[in-house]
Parts: structure tokens; C-alpha cells; sequence
């Protein structure tokens, strides 16, 4: 879609996976135009997999992050929601958020997912790709269909597969790749593809993994740090993930080594979808009244980042360089 080039199959593709994906490409064709380009897609044999009506088992991605961890707790307890799916493992992918020649890290990394997944009863099951290595796609824009490939290698023994959410329904106007309008046209009449989660937020889904031990010394949310197995409590998602354990009262998680500093906060650069989600966090933290001076430098932050923005978009860049000092008075006053 991205090349606008027509895609041949040399193999058995499903009619429903197929019928799914061209509805996939003309909702990703219509929210961006200017990038994706419907194509046609050619199998050598289309036919649908026979369906094992007697198998009732759901794997789910799990990086160890929040939202992964929630959904495991969500179907593997009993005190979330009243109706849950027959979720009996974890699927942990090597190559994706943590490089494969550091396979000493993604180890450390599936010790702590296998205390977390054993803690409910739940199994790990670990997979290797190379297909980051040689997609010339943005990864945002990328990793949902690459998720949705990796589950659906495990078909012939489970029935569905989950995709944790990122997303909310009470945010429809935000478009995330990972999202509960098109994560389910990944799917075929014999495997389903299911967005898990969108109906909650971050605070309501730690709350869910508070009481757990295993969850608040294992959490593992960073993916930008240089020792990928474990939070560098700088980057913005665990900057975020800590200013909400705040907003809850609750101490600094085992996970996290450190906390983070008001400096931290004012000198974020972030945009888009990290922009987004710190204005939720502001949002939410004055909604319960909390003014305490991390508040204060959090919308400084804000502010800062929507100020950056701005000039990058409208200004040309040596004019932009003539904003340097006015920017650092702003942030250090």
C-alpha cells in the first residue's frame, strides 16, 4: 500500500482474511490518503482452513507493559469483567521492541513476563522475527499487522488471538495503528484478531494490577532506554506511567528504580500520540485536584512541546534558531 504495488501470494489465503483486508486498506486509505494506496491482493489458492469448533483457546501479545499485563489479569481473574475469554497464554516476540542480537536482554526480559504470566496460571510462549530488520515501513504505522502475523502462526492451536489495547472508545477522534475500529479485519473465519481493553483507561487498568507483586516489581513499559529488559524512568512513557501511580497515591513501583524529577518532566520532547497521552495525564491529574508543582511542570511541558511544535511547522528553520533562547527562558521560567 505504501509502495502502491499489487501484492501475489504464492500460497492458500483465506476468502474471509482476504474479503477483511480489503476493507482494512480502505479505512487506512481514507484516514491517510497522501501515504496508502489500495492494491489488490492475488492468492495462488484461496480457501478457507477448516475451523476446530471443539478448540476454545485465546493467546494474547505480551510485552510485559501495562496494557499487555492488563489484559491478562482481565481474563485470567475473576473480579474485572463479567464476561472473559479462555486466555491461556502470552506470546513474547523477539525482534521487535528489543533488537535480536541482544538475546541476554530479551531473556531477562521473558523471566520477569513468566513471573507475571505464572502468577495467574497463564504460559509464555516466545517468538523470533527479523521482520523489523528489513521493513522500510515506520514501526508505529507497522507493528499492529506484524502483531497480528506473529498470533496467527499460532493457529492450529488456538482460536483467537489478542491485540492488548492502547486505545479508548471514549477517544474515537484519536487514530493509533493499533485501534478497535481495524485491528479485527486482520482476521480470518478460522483465527480472530481482537483489539483487547479500549473500554478502559490507564488508571482504571492499574488499579486492576495494583495488588499484585508480581506485576508492580516485573512491569516492564520502556522501550526507548538502553537496557531494554527493565524502565529508565527518563524516557516519556515511563515518565507518564510514574506521574500515574502518583495520581492513584500509590508508591513508586519495584519496576521502577528511580523516580522522576520536575526537570525531567519540563525537558519531555515529545508530539503526536506522547503529546496526546501527557494531556490525558494533566487532564486526569487536575480532575482528582492534585496541584502539586509536578502538575505545574507537566503543563509547562505541554506547553513547551505545543509552542515546538508550532514554530517547526510554520517557520523556516533559521528563523526557528532565533527562538532558541526564548524557548529556554520559557521552560526555565
Amino acid at each position: 500500500m505504501k509502495q502502491d504495488k499489487n501484492l501475489i501470494i504464492h500460497g492458500e489465503v483465506s476468502p474471509s482474511l482476504l474479503q477483511n483486508l480489503a476493507e482494512f486498506q480502505a479505512a487506512w486509505c481514507s484516514w491517510r490518503p497522501n501515504v496508502y494506496k489500495l492494491v489488490d491482493i492475488h492468492a495462488e489458492v484461496v480457501k478457507e482452513p477448516a475451523k476446530n469448533t471443539d478448540l476454545d483457546k485465546i493467546v494474547s501479545t505480551f510485552s510485559g507493559g501495562l496494557d499487555s499485563c492488563f489484559t491478562v489479569f482481565q481474563h485470567r481473574t475473576h473480579n474485572l469483567v463479567k464476561i472473559q475469554r479462555n486466555l491461556q497464554a502470552g506470546l513474547m516476540i523477539h525482534g521487535f521492541d528489543i533488537p535480536l542480537e541482544e538475546k541476554e536482554v530479551f531473556n531477562n526480559a521473558v523471566a520477569k513476563s513468566k513471573k507475571i504470566l505464572s502468577s495467574v496460571g497463564a504460559e509464555l510462549i516466545t517468538m523470533t522475527t527479523n521482520l523489523r530488520l528489513f521493513t522500510k515501513l515506520n514501526w508505529e504505522n507497522t507493528y499492529v499487522t506484524a502483531l497480528a502475523s506473529c498470533l496467527s502462526l499460532l493457529q492450529r492451536g488456538y482460536t483467537a488471538g489478542l491485540i492488548p489495547s492502547s486505545s479508548y472508545y471514549n477517544e474515537p477522534s484519536r487514530l493509533y495503528p493499533s485501534n478497535p475500529v481495524t485491528d479485527h479485519l486482520l482476521s480470518s473465519n478460522s483465527f480472530r484478531i481482537i483489539h483487547d481493553g479500549a473500554a478502559f483507561t490507564r488508571l482504571e487498568k492499574i488499579r486492576a494490577i495494583a495488588n499484585s507483586q508480581e506485576v508492580l516489581q516485573n512491569l516492564r513499559v520502556c522501550w526507548q532506554g538502553d537496557q531494554k529488559d527493565r524502565n529508565c524512568c527518563r524516557c516519556e512513557k515511563c515518565i507518564r506511567n510514574i506521574l500515574h501511580f502518583r495520581i492513584l497515591g500509590m508508591d513508586l513501583p519495584a519496576c521502577f528504580e528511580k523516580d522522576v524529577t520536575e526537570d525531567q518532566i519540563l525537558r519531555m520532547k515529545v508530539k503526536g500520540a506522547q503529546l496526546d497521552a501527557l494531556k490525558d495525564t494533566l487532564k486526569t491529574a487536575k480532575s482528582v485536584g492534585i496541584s502539586d508543582s509536578w502538575v505545574q511542570a507537566l503543563e509547562k511541558c505541554i506547553q513547551h512541546n505545543q509552542l515546538r511544535i508550532f514554530l517547526k511547522k510554520h517557520l523556516p528553520s533559521n528563523i526557528q534558531k532565533q527562538f532558541n533562547n526564548i524557548k529556554k527562558n520559557f521552560i526555565n521560567n
